[in-house]
């Protein structure tokens, strides 16, 4: 099975250079220059992992990311020529599974587009056998790739799911925040308190009825985080 990759940023340059590697990968890509053109290729394409930049004209890369996840869970991988953790938490706040700023090695693009890529179509996953995962109301299904809480389906992006099933997986046991990095992203942890802390809000936003007092996703301050086992 070939996998589509779609590739936007406003610089014509950095697009065919990333094409250029990832075609050689394997991956066949398509190609947007602003974050209307990427939300058309979305919708009208099988598209399964998606290279997008934040600064476009017509439509910016974070109000794209922000339409895309209304339709889509696919991965999404975030460009940026700027390096402050403001930029970083905001592109995971709106639904980015990872991010990578400019100028970057087209070698960890590679890196980072495979680990994506295993991770959302089951190839080599946490779990390899197909399991439903149950605490309280909380319900992940690793066979459909579906959490529901009381019956309600939630919608998560891919990393989202992986954080979940994984602690789910596991209720009762807390997992530092390295752990939860390093099994959800597969790649050592190196500063990832506030990338892992984003996602686990997010989450939380989805599966709790209040989030600042949460039922099922907890902080277990000094160490991690872990589901409770209701």
């Amino acid at each position: 099975m070939v996998l589509n990759i779609l590739i936007c940023d406003d610089d014509k340059a950095i697009v065919d250079g990333i094409a250029i590697y990832l075609e050689n990968e394997g991956y066949k890509i398509f190609k947007a220059y602003n974050g209307l053109e990427a939300i058309q290729i979305v919708r009208d394409k099988p598209i399964h992992l998606i290279i997008m930049d934040i600064m476009m004209p017509k439509m910016d890369g974070i109000r794209a990311t922000i339409k895309i996840r209304e339709e889509k869970n696919i991965p999404l991988i975030m460009l940026s020529a700027k390096s402050e953790d403001t930029d970083k938490i905001l592109g995971l706040n709106m639904g980015a599974d990872d991010y990578v700023t400019k100028p970057f090695n087209p070698l960890e693009i590679i890196a980072r587009v495979k680990s994506q890529l295993r991770r959302y179509t089951s190839l080599g996953s946490l779990e390899t056998k197909t399991n439903v995962y149950k605490t309280g109301g909380l319900v992940v299904d690793d066979e459909s790739k579906t959490v529901t809480v009381d019956g309600e389906e939630i919608r998560l992006t891919p990393v989202q799911y992986r954080i979940l099933r994984l602690l789910t997986a596991n209720a009762g046991r807390v997992f530092s925040i390295e752990e939860i990095y390093e099994k959800a992203w597969n790649e050592p942890a190196i500063n990832p308190e506030n990338t892992v802390a984003v996602h686990i809000r997010k989450i939380r936003e989805k599966i709790e009825i209040n989030p600042k007092e949460p039922k099922y996703l907890k902080v277990v301050w000094g160490i991690g985080y872990k589901v409770e086992k209701l």
